[in-house]
């Protein structure tokens, strides 16, 4: 069974109380910016990056789901995902989107789609126990 997409995977090394804030992000194929804010609450997590000028000073929204490794040391946060899945993904603008169930799923799907994601299926934040329809759907 796969991990909820809005959730810190076990293996990422995420500490509750650690602040993300202005920590550098790099996606599987180079660096995508910083950590501008993030989310503890359990079920919706994530963080928002500001890409600075990479693409033209916009922020993106990345599930936690979506993390494979945190270097508290280094200040780091490693991503699954490509430069291009991420530029791709919804446009994000924090005024609509913070909290907003419906882009939550839409993100969802857009980065659960990922290659070797471990995800099994978005999970709109604040449905326990729910894991969508999984695998094999059509």
């Amino acid at each position: 069974m796969g991990e909820n997409i809005w959730n810190y995977p076990s293996a990422a090394g995420h500490t509750p109380d650690t602040d993300l804030t202005g920590y550098k992000v790099e996606a599987m194929d180079g660096s995508i910016g910083k950590v501008d804010k993030h989310s503890q609450d359990v079920g919706d997590q994530y963080i928002v990056v500001d890409t600075g000028m990479w693409i033209f000073g916009k922020e993106v929204l990345l599930p936690a789901g979506t993390i494979t490794s945190i270097d508290a040391e280094a200040k780091t946060i490693n991503v699954a995902r490509s430069k291009e899945q991420i530029k791709s993904a919804p446009e994000f603008d924090k005024d609509k989107h913070l909290g907003n169930t419906e882009y939550h799923q839409e993100l969802g799907t857009h980065y659960s789609s990922g290659a070797g994601s471990g995800i099994t299926s978005p999970t709109p934040p604040g449905t326990p126990g729910n894991l969508g329809d999984g695998p094999g759907r059509s």
